[in-house]
Parts: C-alpha cells; sequence; structure tokens
C-alpha cells in the first residue's frame, strides 16, 4: 500500500464523498438485512397460525382468523417491497458518491500527469518512448480508479455487510453460524486464484492486440512501399501469424473464465446444504425455527458476492498498487531546468555563447565543444555544418529545452538560467528540423503559438513564408485540416507552414533550423528575400547545410564536430580558400547543374 498512499492527498480532498459513501453503505446493507427478518417472521407466522387455523376447524372464529393471517402476509410483502426498494436507493447514493469520487480522482490524476510531463525536460523524453507515456496516462490511471472507487466500494460493503449479518447470525445461533462461513473463505481464495490467472490471461491479449495492431497500423501507412515492394503476400503470412497468437490466447481466457462461476455455484451450493443439515439439527433440538433455515440461506446468499468481491478487491488493489508505482516513477522526476531568479522581462535580442560544453545525458556524446559566439540585437548569425555537426543543439540550448554542461549562454547580457522559462520562450519563434504539425486547420496551426491572433495577421504570415498561393488552391483553403503530423502537406509545404507558424509570433529571436531543406532553390529564393525584411528589427540565427540559407546573415560561423572551424563574413570566409569556400563551390555547381 506504499506506493498507493499517494493518492490519500484525493481521499483527503473528497472525504465528504467516502463519508457520504461509508454511511450510505451502512444503510443500504440495514435495508437488506431486515427483509430476511421478515421473511423469518413471515414463515414462522405462517407454521404457528395454520395450527391454530386447523384447531378451530367448523368455528365462526377460523374466518376471522384467515382474514387476520392473509392482511399479516400481504404487510409482510409490502414491506418487504418498500425495504428493497429503499435499499436500492441507497445503493444508487453509495455509486454516487464513491464511484463519482472515483472519476474526480482520475480526472485529477491525469491532469496532475499530464502537466508534470510538460514541466520535464527533452532529455526525458529521448529515453522514454511516447506509448510508455501514454499508458502511465491512461491504462494505469484507469487501474488506479478501479482501486479508488470499486475497489473501496465493495471493500466497505463486505466490513459493514460482515460486521451486521455475522454479529446477528451468531446472535441467533453460533454454531450453525460457524458451518455456513466455512466456505466461504475457500470461496475468496477461488476468485482471488481464478481472478489472478485471468488478469494475466487478459494483458497477455492486451499485448497481443497491442502487437496486431501496431503491425496493421504499419501496413496500412506504408502501403505504397508495400506494394512497390510486391509484399502483400508476405504481409498477409505476418497478419496471420500474430492473428493466430491472439486467438490462441484468447481461447486460453475463456478455458480459465469459464471456471468462475461454476466454482462459486458449487460453494454457495456447499454452504446451503450445510445450513439445511445443520439447521434441521438445530430444528430437532428445539434450538431453532423452520423460518431461522430461510433467513440464514438469504444471509449466505447476501454475504457469496462480497466474500467473492474480496477476491476480486484484492486483485485489483494489486494490479492499482503496481500501476501507481509507475506513474510514481515519472511523478518523482523533476526537472532540471529551472529558472534561478524568474526575470520577467521584454529582451532586445542580444545573444552570447561562452565557451559551451555541451554532452547529451543520456547518450554521453558530446555535442558542442568550446563554442563561443555574440550576436548583437537586430544581427542575423549563419551557423553552417554537416550532419553531426551540433547545429541543431545550438537551437536546443538556446531556447533551453537542455542546459549547457559548462561555460554560458547570455540573452541582453542576463545568464539564459536567470529569465523565467516561458516569458524567454515566449520572445522566440522557432522552426524545429523535423517539422511538427497539429491535427487542425493551417490558420489554427499558425495560430499555435499565440491563439488570440487576428486572422489577417495569419494570412500575411502564410504570404511571408510562400504558402499563400497554395492556400488558396485548397478546397477549404485556411480551414483546410492538415491531418496528423500534416500528412496533407507536402514536405516543403509543412516546412513552410512552421515558418509561417514562427514568424506570426513576432518574436525577439527567430531560430530556423534547417527549415528550407524540403523546398526548391526558386522558392528558397522567395522565402528567403521575404525573410529579409521580416529579420529586418530582430535578432535571428539560421542554421544549415546549406550556404544559400546563409547569404542573409551578417555573419558565418562554420561548425564541424561541435567545433567552431571558420568564421566570418560571407567575403571574408570565401577569400580565405577553406571549409567554407569549398562547400560553397560545390552547392553551387550542384545548382547550376
Amino acid at each position: 500500500m506504499k506506493s498507493l498512499s499517494y493518492l490519500n492527498k484525493y481521499l483527503v480532498k473528497y472525504k465528504w464523498y467516502l463519508i457520504l459513501g461509508t454511511l450510505f453503505t451502512a444503510i443500504s446493507n440495514l435495508f437488506g438485512i431486515f427483509p430476511a427478518q421478515l421473511v423469518r417472521y413471515a414463515l414462522d407466522l405462517v407454521r404457528e397460525t395454520l395450527d391454530v387455523y386447523y384447531l378451530y376447524d367448523k368455528s365462526p372464529l377460523q374466518s376471522s382468523l384467515y382474514e387476520v393471517f392473509t392482511f399479516s402476509i400481504l404487510l409482510f410483502g409490502i414491506m418487504t417491497l418498500v425495504l428493497a426498494l429503499l435499499k436500492g436507493f441507497f445503493l444508487f447514493l453509495v455509486r454516487q458518491t464513491l464511484i463519482v469520487m472515483s472519476r474526480h480522482v482520475e480526472y485529477d490524476l491525469k491532469n496532475e500527469i499530464y502537466n508534470h510531463y510538460q514541466t520535464l525536460p527533452l532529455s526525458f523524453y529521448r529515453q522514454h518512448n511516447t506509448g510508455d507515456l501514454m499508458a502511465r496516462i491512461s491504462e494505469d490511471v484507469s487501474k488506479v480508479r478501479m482501486y479508488v472507487g470499486p475497489s473501496i466500494m465493495y471493500g466497505l460493503n463486505l466490513i459493514v455487510l460482515f460486521i451486521l449479518v455475522i454479529t446477528y447470525m451468531v446472535s441467533i445461533n453460533a454454531r450453525l453460524s460457524l458451518y455456513v462461513l466455512l466456505p466461504l473463505p475457500v470461496l475468496s481464495i477461488a476468485i482471488y486464484i481464478v481472478n489472478n490467472i485471468i488478469i494475466q490471461r487478459s494483458e497477455e491479449i492486451q499485448r497481443s492486440l497491442s502487437r496486431l495492431s501496431t503491425y496493421v497500423q504499419e501496413a496500412f501507412s506504408g502501403i505504397r512501399v508495400l506494394k512497390a515492394f510486391v509484399q502483400e503476400t508476405n504481409s498477409a503470412a505476418k497478419f496471420e501469424i500474430e492473428s493466430d497468437e491472439y486467438r490462441s490466447k484468447s481461447l486460453s481466457l475463456t478455458r480459465v473464465d469459464s471456471l468462475f462461476f461454476p466454482i462459486v455455484a458449487i460453494l454457495v451450493g456447499l454452504s446451503n446444504v450445510l445450513v439445511i443439515f445443520v439447521g434441521g439439527q438445530e430444528i430437532l433440538a428445539g434450538r431453532l425455527t423452520p423460518g431461522n433455515i430461510t433467513e440464514f440461506i438469504l444471509y449466505v446468499n447476501m454475504l457469496t458476492w462480497p466474500v467473492m468481491a474480496l477476491g476480486w478487491t484484492t486483485s485489483q488493489t494489486q494490479r492499482a498498487a503496481a500501476s501507481q508505482e509507475r506513474i510514481n516513477e515519472f511523478l518523482n522526476i523533476k526537472t532540471d531546468i529551472v529558472s534561478q531568479k524568474d526575470i520577467q522581462r521584454t529582451i532586445n535580442g542580444e545573444i552570447e555563447f561562452k565557451h559551451v560544453r555541451f554532452v547529451y545525458p543520456d547518450s554521453g556524446i558530446v555535442a558542442i565543444k568550446d563554442f563561443s559566439m555574440h550576436v548583437r540585437a537586430g544581427e542575423t548569425v549563419a551557423i553552417l555544418g554537416t550532419t553531426g555537426s551540433g547545429k541543431s543543439t545550438l537551437a536546443n540550448l538556446l531556447t533551453r529545452m537542455y542546459d549547457v554542461t559548462s561555460g554560458e549562454i547570455l540573452v541582453d547580457g542576463i545568464p539564459i538560467k536567470d529569465y523565467n522559462l516561458t516569458s524567454l520562450r515566449e520572445q522566440m519563434g522557432y522552426v524545429p528540423q523535423d517539422v511538427f504539425l497539429f491535427s487542425e486547420t493551417i490558420s489554427n496551426n499558425v495560430r499555435f503559438g499565440k491563439p488570440e491572433l487576428p486572422q489577417e495577421r495569419v494570412e500575411q504570415a502564410i504570404r511571408d513564408a510562400d504558402l499563400y498561393q497554395n492556400v488558396r488552391e485548397f478546397p477549404e483553403q485556411f480551414d483546410t485540416r492538415v491531418g496528423e503530423r500534416g500528412v496533407t502537406l507536402s514536405g516543403g509545404q509543412k516546412q513552410r507552414l512552421s515558418i509561417a507558424r514562427a514568424i506570426a509570433r513576432d518574436p525577439k529571436i527567430l531560430i530556423l533550423d534547417d527549415c528550407l531543406s524540403a523546398v526548391d532553390t526558386n522558392t528558397e529564393n522567395i522565402i528567403l528575400n521575404n525573410l529579409q525584411r521580416i529579420m529586418a528589427d530582430r535578432t535571428s540565427v539560421v542554421i544549415s547545410h546549406r550556404v544559400s540559407s546563409a547569404k542573409l546573415a551578417d555573419f558565418i560561423i562554420m561548425l564541424d564536430e561541435g567545433t567552431i572551424i571558420e568564421q566570418g563574413t560571407h567575403d571574408d570566409l570565401i577569400s580565405r580558400n577553406g571549409a567554407y569556400r569549398e562547400l560553397y563551390e560545390k552547392q553551387l555547381q550542384t545548382e547550376e547543374a
């Protein structure tokens, strides 16, 4: 229960649901016990009245006695019906308190996990896959809810019912009570064992279904490649193998599941047999009446489900504990990307890197080595280099997705660690190398960084990114939904929409991370000419492997394996006959060809 103790704060928060739920459970069980006593009184009344009835055979009193008897039986029937209705009403209130409480806890816990996920640094997401993150916020939270809701509800019901019923049974006849209760612990243990096997096999089925779904999703997503390589037959054969495994596991679950109700029926039947056998002996001894036997049989049936639920509840609690432990594992991870002084101010855009070194914490790869750079506010710097040279790492450091291993980054002369993180990032526009668009309209994707942006600003940003004509040709124009990750757009269109999203924020610092790699030379020139006007009054960092992207820059840095190998203006670097000139001439020849 140690891991589940994390949920105590929610139980305290919703304590009135818990208190009222407990009260309603006790009341509903009281109304469940009274009918059994009424049945006993009714049966004993029948037996006693019949003796008296035949005693006054052919007497005028016999008809009067019959009327009193039938009225009494009718009264018992009406009282039993009223008590059943009252029990049902309070059972409804039990679910409206305890189950509703569990839904509130589920809602709060999901929000807490989601909000916590958003505070974690980029290094956390490099170490954990998306499927695992999703499982903890959905499946694990659902299992925890089963503990907070049904498990607590059935547990309270079992405790209250046992106290009420067993106390009353023992007060009537302790010997019969002992024999009646003997099979019930066996029932609980048997249900616990069977339920654990069912849970284990159900989880195996879920894993098998997950693999099957993943395979089908990949097959349909990559249908173009699959058809091009004529792999339809092989794909169908692999699907059949996965499908056979799923069928086999489902059948194994069905075989175990079929044991559930026979076990219950046998053990409950055994309790009823013991009630009749031992109870008959007690009747012969004059210690009980036939009405007591019927009452005890009703009590046995009342205790059957709570005892079954004990095994089920234990299994659910174990699963919830395992799930909560997985959730706690992530909740206990704290971000190290925190503000030291929480400075919130409008920045001008001056950037300075001082002897920065960075090592990726998850892989140990040294990405940046002794990197220094100074960009005045309003200037544009181009950082060029081949794949793996550390260009994108600099963008991540500047947006503070990571903190430097050593050295320092300053914005307007203030260490980046002193700024309020939200305030700093709100004044930056970032176009990542790996473009990500949301399953939204084109307009809403542009508005992503600034939801209140007016439509005319949206359209202007799309014009500046040279996407306006494309959008006008779409049937729904700006209301066109781009699909999952922008699947309905071409690579170049996705990059241009990503640029529009960044510049629409009117940022103080604009970071373009190889964002023109998927467009042709002509489109690149149009976009760069538009960006020249946009970059005029803001600091810009252009990261690219293409020299053409650097023509707007006031200053150029050549990077190789995290180290600066050349830096200067375009003319300076051309005159040096070094790496920049070599790259420039190669790309110039390629463009001419």
